[in-house]
């Protein structure tokens, strides 16, 4: 069957179900399932690697479709709302949904577009995750002497929180717009939190399914900063007063036994691919990556931890780290080394080890972590050799995507794009000039610290076959019209309120496009049950942390008009 669903068989679809239950649309435009026997196609096709390495082809798979709404699980329906005084700890309820917005700065909305629109294609994206070893020894957890939210208490939590995510994702029945098979999913960077092998598996087990055990170092006992006396760190398993438990955090007892047990991901049953983010590629987030060598890798798998610091050493390294001014982490390790006594002995293990970007694409390709596929998740032999981290792929007839690398490998937490990617990503779209382009990486536009962003926007522009770009890293819902193409930067799974993307891709058939896009949350229930430890009941207790995390910010969620949306763009 053809990928494109025409507009004919949107209406049947929906004088069916409508006549079946009595149900009513929740916003304007919003189709219906397809039919249940409608055949699914494989989802992506690798195109063209960094050089243009030979075309990867996804096997196929048939999903069937049940007759139910596919906006089901989206937060067109329902979100987790907070409940009480916004001073206090608050617990979370189920609220009402977010309705679409329609926006019209690229191209007009013309009357009978949804009788009309086709499908192109429809993906999910997923952006940092940020799966935290919370017991690595280079955290730096005592920045929270300057400043509460300088780390999260909900961290633990992380894996527990993306394999509800995934959960989510495979409960989907098709896009919430046009009812189409979903294609692949894609993650868009930070899938790891300290550049560490554990976590690399943790990430690849939870896309891919397996059994995972969220836990280093000494397998009979935690050794982070939750368990160490210190009140500035909740302790949910022990009886003391600590800050957090002051501002109404729960005292939880068999906490750090439930949470580093193992638990199962069912893995994702779309392809799926991966982008990088600076949390993958560099240690903290902000030096530069020596690899296996060097005092920080040596520092990581080693057996020493620091885990308290003076307010106004703490306030020095954050400054340091803010402005950037540490690429290869001089002021870091020189702190280390001077605070050796003040550390904390724990056990040493080799699994905290930094992996290299060249790791990072053979992990990928390993047949242990491929999943739905396919081979590689966008990533190619030819990628490990030359340490590329960009490539393109086929999305569906006429749609292309193609991945980035926008970390400074210099040592920064903000974005870079050097001239050899830069040039690569010129040819690529010449290459595709007939086709439409949807552009995916970590950093945003606002978001580069060598002006790399202003030179994607203009080349983009410059390229009017591209569409979208589509990135994180800001843990932000933001939607900024760029004159010629969309620019979508969806909010973090890590913090409140821990969301997730459809983007659907229609041709109107009267001179536009539209991107439709579709906010999602975990399958975890909205309330949290503290007597349940369970997997499930941990990714609830996930969000409602991440809710009261103190110095949280209260406005990821973002504008309306920076989550549901529907964003038209013209045709070329």
């Amino acid at each position: 069957m053809s990928r494109l669903r025409s507009a004919a068989e949107a209406a049947l679809d929906r004088r069916s179900f409508l006549a079946a239950t009595g149900a009513v649309g929740v916003a304007a435009g919003i189709g219906l399932a397809l039919r249940p026997d409608r055949a699914a196609q494989a989802g992506a096709v690798a195109a063209q690697g960094p050089a243009g390495a030979p075309a990867v082809v996804a096997a196929p798979s048939t999903r069937a479709l049940a007759p139910v709404p596919p906006w089901t699980g989206t937060t067109l329906r329902k979100v987790a709302t907070p409940r009480g005084s916004a001073s206090g700890y608050r617990r979370l309820g189920t609220g009402p949904g977010w309705k679409r917005v329609v926006r019209t700065q690229l191209a007009a909305a013309r009357d009978g577009r949804a009788e009309r629109r086709t499908a192109l294609a429809s993906f999910v994206q997923l952006t940092d995750l940020h799966l935290t070893d919370v017991q690595h020894p280079v955290r730096t957890e005592y920045l929270r002497a300057q400043a509460a939210g300088a780390w999260r208490p909900q961290e633990a939590l992380t894996v527990h929180g993306a394999i509800s995510l995934v959960e989510r994702v495979n409960a989907l029945r098709g896009g919430p717009v046009t009812g189409a098979d979903l294609d692949f999913v894609m993650t868009t960077g930070d899938n790891t939190d300290n550049n560490c092998k554990a976590e690399l598996d943790w990430f690849l087990r939870t896309m891919s399914g397996g059994r995972i055990t969220p836990d280093t170092g000494d397998p009979g006992r935690y050794e982070g900063v939750q368990d160490s006396g210190l009140p500035l760190y909740w302790h949910p398993d022990g009886a003391l007063r600590d800050a957090d438990k002051q501002r109404g955090f729960p005292r939880l007892e068999g906490y750090f036994a439930a949470v580093r047990r193992p638990v199962n991901s069912p893995g994702l049953r779309l392809p799926w691919y991966s982008t990088v983010g600076n949390h993958d590629d560099l240690p903290s987030g902000c030096f530069a990556n020596a690899g296996a060598s060097g005092y920080l890798a040596d520092f990581a798998v080693g057996g020493r931890k620091l885990l308290s610091l003076p307010v106004n050493d703490a306030k020095a390294l954050a400054a340091v780290l803010r402005k950037g001014s540490d690429p290869r982490g001089t002021y870091f390790t020189d702190l280390l080394r001077r605070e050796s006594r003040r550390m904390r002995s724990v056990t040493p293990d080799p699994a905290r080890a930094p992996f290299t970007p060249r790791e990072y694409v053979e992990a990928h390709l390993d047949p242990a972590y491929a999943g739905a596929g396919p081979a590689g998740h966008g990533y190619t032999r030819q990628n490990a050799e030359t340490g590329n981290l960009y490539y393109s792929f086929r999305v569906a007839d006429g749609v292309v995507g193609v991945s980035l690398d926008t970390t400074d490998r210099g040592g920064h937490f903000a974005g870079s794009i050097g001239k050899a990617q830069l040039d690569w990503l010129g040819r690529t779209l010449l290459a595709h000039r007939d086709e439409h382009l949807i552009v995916f990486s970590h950093h945003n536009s606002w978001t580069f610290d060598d002006g790399g962003g202003d030179k994607l926007v203009a080349l983009f522009k410059q390229h009017r076959n591209v569409i979208a770009w589509i990135n994180g890293h800001s843990h932000r819902n933001e939607i900024l019209a760029h004159g010629s193409f969309w620019e979508i930067s969806t909010a973090s799974h890590v913090e409140f309120p821990q969301l997730a993307r459809i983007v659907e891709l229609t041709d109107n058939h009267d001179g536009t496009l539209s991107l439709f896009t579709t906010l999602i949350e975990s399958a975890a229930p909205h309330r949290t049950d503290y007597t349940d430890l369970s997997q499930t009941g941990l990714a609830a207790l996930y969000r409602e942390l991440s809710l009261n995390a103190p110095g949280a910010r209260q406005t990821l969620a973002g504008p309306l008009d920076a989550r549901n949306t529907e964003l038209l763009v013209k045709k070329r």
